[in-house]
């Protein structure tokens, strides 16, 4: 006897409303999303594609500040819920971006000295969720991170901020070193945290214009912006294990900040 039952590959599909929250697929799909001013965060295109309505389309997002990410088809259609991707998914981000100028004019409006969060290509959008949440609580004036490298507003991101990002301002810049040169011309300082730095937390003046740059989850600071930092500090650690999490560092920067400006 026949059965009505649908073949199993049909039935793991996902439906297009499935869709995951801040990624579209399609051309449609991403022409209306710039058209209405919707911040794209990355735009991933299938690698080795010549249409050259695609590619317009795409460079349309690049204009618009999206970071493209050529990528193999295979990976394309693994991303696709749907499998009608036509060559191009993008991330949305969940939030407007600020500039740099945005987060020192809300510092001067509140006659506060800069307290800023530079993010060296964190990853994992759990820690950056956490930093912001942690900055906004810690009364920051905005966070920073990269274009490239780097987790952006994601939905995830926005959800393990708890909220921060609707009042935190939040600058992606095309280059970090760039950015601490624009901030230390406006007088701020920078200040990195290492395990093997010579100034130690608790002997360390958070009270002026301070920008506080957090490593990424492996490495931590890149070597150059290491370098382009005026001061080094280092968490005190009694335990076994020789560094903290990226948004444990954080708080615990910050709070020092916040300690010394009471």
């Amino acid at each position: 006897m026949k059965t009505n039952r649908i073949p199993r590959h049909f039935e793991d599909k996902k439906q297009p409303d499935e869709l995951p929250e801040g990624m579209i697929e399609g051309r449609n799909a991403l022409t209306e999303a710039l058209k209405s001013g919707r911040t794209i965060d990355k735009v991933f295109v299938a690698e080795g594609n010549t249409d050259r309505s695609l590619a317009r389309l795409v460079a349309q997002a690049k204009e618009a500040g999206a970071v493209v990410v050529p990528t193999d088809r295979r990976k394309l259609d693994f991303m696709s819920p749907t499998g009608a991707h036509q060559g191009v998914i993008a991330s949305v981000a969940a939030h407007e971006y600020a500039s740099l100028e945005d987060i020192l004019a809300r510092a001067a409006e509140k006659g506060e000295a800069p307290l800023i969060v530079i993010c060296d290509e964190l990853s994992d959008p759990h820690n950056l969720g956490a930093i912001l949440r942690t900055a906004e609580c810690a009364g920051a004036h905005g966070v920073v991170i990269p274009k490239r490298r780097s987790v952006g507003l994601t939905a995830v991101v926005a959800k393990t901020s708890a909220g921060a990002v609707e009042y935190l301002p939040v600058a992606r810049v095309s280059n970090i070193n760039q950015a601490i040169q624009t901030l230390k011309d406006n007088g701020v300082w920078i200040y990195g945290t290492a395990a093997d730095a010579d100034s130690p937390l608790y002997r360390t003046d958070l009270t002026g214009p301070t920008a506080i740059v957090i490593g990424n989850e492996g490495e931590g600071m890149s070597k150059l912006v290491r370098e382009n930092c005026d001061v080094l500090v280092s968490i005190p650690m009694k335990g076994q294990i020789s560094s903290l999490n990226a948004s444990a560092a954080a708080a615990v920067m910050l709070y020092e900040a916040l300690r010394q400006r009471a």
